[in-house]
């Protein structure tokens, strides 16, 4: 648990605070041309969207390889089902960072 809070802050901290490293031309206000703060708060919203489609793929696996142990006869249809719900999770969350990245 606690490798991945100390994982999550150093991601957020590169989302937050990695605006100096990008070689743009600084505006009047000090702030870079062209990018305020709504690209880091997309960037989060990405990173949440990813985040959240691991662990509910995480979560089919999980599920998928428990019901495979107790009944092992079944284990073709449990496979089959598992794939087509990682699919849907994927799609869903390719649409969430395309929806926070582009709008």
């Amino acid at each position: 648990m606690v490798r991945f809070l100390f994982t999550l802050m150093f991601v957020m901290g590169g989302f937050l605070f990695c605006s100096p490293t990008f070689a743009q031309e600084v505006g009047v206000d000090g702030m870079l041309l062209g990018q305020g703060v709504e690209w880091k708060l997309k960037a989060i919203g990405a990173g949440l969207a990813v985040i959240g489609a691991g662990i509910g793929i995480g979560r089919i696996g999980t599920a998928a390889c428990e019901s495979i142990a107790r009944q092992p006869e079944v284990g073709s249809q449990v496979q089959g089902a598992g794939i087509i719900f990682a699919a849907l999770i994927e799609g869903a969350a390719f649409a969430a960072i395309l929806l926070c990245l582009v709008f």
